[in-house]
């Protein structure tokens, strides 16, 4: 009798891995066009916008919404896990922050929670995903956006006539195009003349994303994605992925993200021998080697590393005491170009430590993968904050970026529900 159970057991065991195995080589379809999507609807929009019908902000807001909404129903039906609670105790918090800050202040006031759902989102869709599914969205993401730099750099006229990202803005966000501007490019792509730049083109390349700043970010999307899955992915993957961005480096004279991608070749050797706890002294170190920066340097300004870092300083220095209890969120839009100054305003100290918390320990950090990936996120971030505004909080940016920041949490690991392990989808 013991025999037949171990026998019945062992077919068991086997079954269930041959059931992973065949839940693996699946694709996610409905994880796959959320992914894709959070990338690729503003193109979309645009292209509608264009040839079409007007659009309007109304628009916008319901496509981000249906996405986030279908993301979460995903999510619930897939159940919550305890592995999942970080997470969902962050969206918790920063709901109740949201409504502390929108009452004190006498009026609505829901972009940070806005932000932090974008996060509970993709991160939840991530950690659900398999691998195949996961390297479909990066690979289709990826070379839309290299097929339309490339139409950008053709033909720059010929890239208009498709999404024409002037009349975009102007009907979306209500940003007019400036009289010289007769490119139908959006005008902050236009750069100036003392910009950094390469020269091969005379603008900023924005590529599907419209715009300049999302473009640039997504390069380091792609240096994150390929120093964490770089052993895991296909030589015409790895060829892709790197086109892409050197591409994009190139063409979108952006320094930030030159040195980040610089900093992730060399952070593919080193990340893996640095603990992963070490992410909390990051944000620390950032903005007080700022100080530093604006100690030496107090009078530097301008479009340059120094000026921008100088920029977020004064504003940090001159923050308004009330801010950081809250009570000044109606002026949150004065602060679009400063990541930590924009974040006390709309989210207080206490969501600003929470977000800071949720950045470090929210990634896995057992191999030297997760670890890669958790170590470049952060950098990711926090330099960001420091030379650049709200850019990473965007779906464009956030999406794929916590989806596969998702992906490698739950990585090799099952969920835990009740003291067992879910069906994993892995």
């Amino acid at each position: 009798m013991a025999a037949v159970d171990q026998k019945a057991a062992t077919f068991t065991v086997a079954g269930n891995r041959l059931d992973a195995a065949a839940r693996a080589s699946r694709v996610d379809y409905p994880v796959l066009w959320l992914g894709l999507l959070s990338v690729l609807y503003n193109g979309i929009l645009a292209f509608i916008n264009h040839n079409i019908m007007p659009l309007s902000l109304t628009h916008v807001a319901a496509s981000e919404g249906l996405i986030m909404a279908s993301a979460i129903i995903y999510i619930l039906h897939k159940g919550i896990y305890e592995t999942d609670l970080p997470a969902f105790l962050f969206l918790l918090f920063t709901l109740v922050v949201t409504i502390y800050v929108s009452l004190l202040n006498r009026l609505p006031f829901v972009d940070h929670f806005r932000n932090v759902l974008i996060i509970f989102c993709f991160s939840g869709l991530g950690g659900w995903s398999n691998e195949k599914t996961m390297k479909l969205a990066f690979r289709w993401a990826s070379l839309a956006v290299l097929i339309f730099l490339i139409f950008e750099i053709v033909s720059v006229p010929f890239y208009v006539s498709i999404v024409h990202p002037s009349d975009y803005f102007a009907n979306t966000r209500g940003l007019l195009p400036l009289s010289y501007n007769k490119t139908g490019l959006f005008q902050n792509a236009l750069g100036f003349p003392e910009r950094f730049s390469f020269g091969i083109i005379d603008h900023r390349s924005s590529s599907i994303f419209l715009e300049q700043v999302s473009l640039a970010n997504f390069c380091g999307v792609i240096a994150i994605y390929l120093i964490s899955m770089w052993e895991r992915i296909s030589r015409w993957d790895r060829l892709l992925f790197v086109a892409t961005a050197v591409l994009i480096l190139v063409t979108n004279d952006t320094r930030t993200m030159l040195i980040f991608c610089f900093a992730c070749i060399v952070g593919y050797f080193i990340f893996p021998k640095i603990p992963k706890n070490f992410n909390l002294a990051l944000m620390p170190l950032i903005v007080a080697a700022g100080f530093l920066v604006y100690t030496m340097k107090p009078n530097a300004t301008g479009d340059n590393f120094t000026g921008r870092i100088n920029l977020t300083m004064k504003k940090i220095m001159e923050l308004d005491p009330l801010a950081v209890l809250g009570l000044s969120v109606d002026r949150v839009a004065e602060f679009a170009d400063s990541g930590y100054v924009y974040l006390i305003y709309a989210a207080t100290i206490f969501g600003v430590i929470a977000f800071w918390l949720f950045v470090c320990l929210f990634p896995a950090g057992r191999t030297a993968a997760q670890r890669r990936c958790a170590h470049s996120l952060s950098l990711f971030i926090f330099l960001n904050m420091m030379i650049g505004g709200t850019a990473v909080f965007s779906m464009k940016i956030a999406g794929l970026l916590w989806f596969v920041v998702g992906y490698m949490r739950f990585h090799d690991s099952p969920r835990i529900r009740q003291g067992r392990a879910a069906d994993v989808e892995s």
